[in-house]
């Protein structure tokens, strides 16, 4: 091949052919509805991002006001950042036995073995 010259490659089929995009549905039910407190089960999970930790804890079931409420309060409490990302919340750190702690003195549950 020499240089400059653009190399045209055609493969496949074209969705006029008869080709249909099949489409499944999913298997779990995201809930819509808001929950109290009490009513919550929320776990933890731990991810490295650019070789950092972050402790996701979710997911919450209360108001967009509320949750931006929450998570100003337990930022502010635990010196860290974080945001709120699809009824989960993100923090930046290992911060699992101080959110646990928190967020049990404001009337959430756990589900067990997290």
């Amino acid at each position: 091949m020499s240089r400059g010259k653009k190399l045209d490659l055609f493969i496949g089929a074209e969705i006029e052919d008869g080709w249909a995009k099949i489409e499944t549905p999913r298997k779990s039910v995201v809930a819509d509805e808001i929950l109290e407190p009490s009513k919550h089960f929320l776990v933890f999970k731990k991810e490295k991002r650019r070789g950092k930790t972050v402790t996701l804890v979710g997911e919450f079931h209360i108001p967009q006001n509320d949750s931006e409420e929450l998570l100003k309060t337990l930022k502010k409490k635990l010196g860290c950042g974080g945001t709120l990302k699809e009824g989960w919340m993100e923090f930046q750190g290992e911060l699992k036995d101080k959110l646990r702690a928190l967020l049990t003195e404001e009337g959430f549950r756990f589900k067990s073995g997290h």
